[in-house]
């Protein structure tokens, strides 16, 4: 299909429509287009056309999490309007700069997609309803208060007399929008969309195929360009014989990118690789070729016993209740590198000329991209864009815009042809940005009686921070590093409580580069703590939930969680023959988690999961049945990670370069998933990462259970399980 560039124009609507929000009043082109269209630009969330059809705008990204959908219920919750007339559009960030952020933040990660917008999207519902009913209201000559709105319905109640949202459209648009923070929102109580398991809005579009992806994308002229860096992180090319695939069918370019990337751009992608499969080219890795696996993992267990180290939690003296104690448990664990591996590979299309650049990308932060762009552009962001596709996955990896800059650098050799640029699966896949690699060394007292009376944490490698955003690092310590093990706070507080406590961080960073990968640091930290716990209540004779629920007495929602899955497993109560039984909870992305998992083992060492129960309260939930399915997904991604995924270097390079080389779970080694959705109301907590971190350890703690051994090097795939 043709793509027609959306222009800023065509996002307002046609006149007569009602366009509602935060005022931000227009200026300049804004101002001129608002005029033609004869329509008073009033600003933002929702527009209202004649016929009824009602328009809610996005800023945060669809990638199958379901924000669209929960951020509508949420409009729409104070918009009153009718659900099934309802239609989204994204909005750009260059529309939002020219409008002091009137759609305020495009981020799309940290599962704050929701939380992060819940305010001042319902408020934006809020004003646009209150608007409506004063058109009407005015219309008929009666006092507001005396009016109800409902399904997209204004009646006045006296007389019954009705008014359809889209028969007053144009009127409400004329307004003065009352001050959006002075507007009141209703109670949980008064809800009817909010909390509701309604269908997803793009579920239809996805399965008929009409949805279109930015690798789907086609545009009159369109050539499209195979990238390939060093395959050494930091390398750069040496040189290249360009006129050896010069004249290969359809190639129209051969290019170098900075100095480390070339491409080739032909007519078709196939074309494009072939030829760039059959380009000779010399890199050059410098000293970072030398660097092997065991190279990183030799500075990862130094760090494990450095004298220095930043410290993230703290209480007593840990090192002196451990020394003095009676006994001493100890365990060290691992956790490799971590590819995001999205379904669809890095992409994106760009027009660039001397005056504009317009991008058509998959991102998770539309205006990280437009300040990418602008920056790889040679242009100021007003005469840059960014049109959002919808994503074929990101977890994390598409709010970094390495790619994006390439795409740029490489349109801008080409100018005003459109340029899509598409990233080979094994490109993705050796070019990612990594899941950080650590080690934990876990060091407990014990007294007589069991009890924990000091507990040492000492976490070794990579800070994300460190890489992604230097600036953000406190006296050069990572706070990230500590996620699931704070004192306190609403976000990713510890739930435990120990008499002497130390949780510190010797950085340790590789020329790999980390990221934020789906769960971030809760991942391996939930693996460190709660499996160590477990070694722990074997170690003592304790039963391990007994444990647990020993140090919750002041963490009584971590507490809520864990008793969820406990009952529901049947924990206390014989498993069916053969079955065995793994616990864990945490506090991530400001939600409460836990999972209880039984698997089974047997004589030649093979793993059935056989069910994992999940628990989360995260304070509201939007859309039950959409956390239900969120939960479900995010196991699939912890397990893959479990069982099978890990990157390794050689030579500098990152080995695996495909699902062949790095496999995920397949169908039949899924557990049957039971969520338990448990909102305790009063806070936004997050749903897409936090289920994540609790998988692992709870399959862990089972497979100890049903074999003795204590698998502390993930994944497992090269692990025997057969039975101690």
């Amino acid at each position: 299909m043709n793509h027609i560039r959306t222009s800023r124009r065509s996002l307002m609507q046609a006149a007569g429509a009602l366009v509602v929000g935060f005022h931000v009043a227009p200026r300049g082109a804004l101002a001129q287009a608002a005029a033609a269209n004869a329509t008073p630009e009033i600003n933002a969330w929702v527009v209202i056309h004649p016929d009824d059809r009602v328009v809610l705008r996005m800023a945060r990204s669809e990638m199958g999490q379901g924000t669209r959908t929960g951020l509508c219920q949420m409009i729409a919750e104070e918009l009153h309007c009718d659900w099934s007339k309802i239609t989204t559009e994204y909005v750009t960030p260059g529309q939002s700069l020219a409008r002091n952020r009137a759609w305020g933040n495009f981020l799309t990660a940290g599962s704050q997609g929701i939380r992060q917008s819940q305010d001042y999207v319902r408020r934006g519902g809020a004003v646009a309803r209150i608007m409506l009913i004063q058109a009407a209201a005015a219309r008929w000559g009666v006092e507001p208060a005396t009016c109800m709105a409902k399904d997209s319905v204004i009646t006045h109640r006296p007389t019954g007399r009705t008014l359809t949202y889209g028969a007053v459209a144009t009127e409400a648009a004329r307004l003065s929008p009352p001050a959006a923070a002075q507007v009141p929102l209703k109670p949980p109580s008064e809800w009817t969309v909010i909390g509701q398991s309604v269908p997803r809005l793009d579920t239809a579009d996805k399965t008929t195929g009409k949805l279109i992806y930015g690798s789907d994308l086609r545009m009159p002229g369109m050539l499209v360009a195979v990238p390939k860096r060093s395959p050494v992180f930091g390398g750069k090319v040496r040189s290249m014989d360009a006129a050896r695939v010069a004249g290969m069918p359809g190639v129209k370019h051969v290019l170098q990118v900075g100095d480390s990337a070339v491409a080739v751009v032909a007519d078709t992608f196939w074309q494009a690789k072939t030829a760039l499969d059959a380009l000779p080219v010399q890199w050059d890795g410098g000293e970072n070729a030398r660097i092997q696996q065991a190279d990183i993992d030799a500075r990862l267990t130094e760090g494990l016993n450095a004298a220095e180290a930043f410290v993230g939690n703290s209480n007593g003296d840990a090192r002196a209740a451990i020394a003095a104690a009676p006994r001493k448990i100890e365990a060290v664990y691992s956790y490799p590198f971590q590819n995001h591996a999205p379904m669809e590979p890095m992409n994106a299309t760009v027009v660039w000329t001397a005056t504009r650049c317009d991008v058509w990308c998959p991102t998770q932060n539309g205006e990280a991209a437009l300040v990418a762009t602008a920056q790889a552009a040679g242009l100021p962001q007003n005469q840059c864009d960014v049109h959002r596709m919808d994503l074929g996955g990101g977890f994390g990896r598409r709010t970094t815009h390495d790619w994006l800059i390439d795409a740029v650098l490489i349109a801008k050799q080409i100018p005003g042809v459109p340029i899509k640029t598409m990233w080979t699966r094994e490109e993705d896949m050796v070019q990612g940005r990594y899941h950080p690699v650590t080690k934990a060394k876990m060091t407990a007292g014990v007294d007589a009686n069991g009890d924990i009376t000091g507990l040492h944490m000492r976490i070794s490698g990579q800070s994300i921070l460190s890489f992604v955003f230097p600036t953000a690092l406190q006296n050069g310590r990572d706070p990230v590093q500590f996620q699931g093990l704070n004192a306190g706070g609403a976000e990713s507080a510890i739930g435990y409580s120990f008499p002497n406590l130390l949780i510190d961080h010797a950085m340790r960073n590789t020329h790999v580069p980390p990221h934020f990968w789906r769960g971030v640091n809760h991942n391996q930290n939930a693996v460190y703590l709660e499996c160590f716990l477990d070694e722990v209540a074997h170690a003592t004779n304790q039963d391990p939930l007994a444990l647990r629920r020993k140090l919750m007495a002041n963490h009584p929602k971590h507490l809520a969680v864990l008793n969820a899955v406990a009952e529901r497993i049947g924990w206390g109560t014989p498993a069916p023959a053969g079955v065995f039984r793994g616990i864990a909870q945490q506090m991530g992305f400001g939600s409460y988690v836990a999972a209880a998992a039984e698997v089974s083992v047997n004589a030649q060492g093979q793993l059935k999961m056989h069910r994992i129960v999940a628990a989360t309260d995260c304070g509201v939930a939007v859309n039950p049945k959409q956390i239900e399915m969120q939960v479900e997904g995010s196991f699939v991604y912890g397990l893959s990670a479990l069982l099978h995924s890990a990157c390794t270097v050689k030579d500098g390079a990152i080995e695996q370069s495909n699902f062949d080389s790095y496999p995920v779970l397949r169908l039949d080694e899924m557990p049957k998933v039971e969520t338990i959705v448990m909102p305790s109301g009063g806070f936004w907590g997050g749903v897409g990462e936090p289920t994540i971190m609790v998988a692992a350890p709870a399959v862990l703690n089972a497979i100890f259970a049903a074999t003795g051994k204590r698998i502390r090097d993930l994944p497992i795939k090269d692990q025997d399980l057969r039975r101690a």
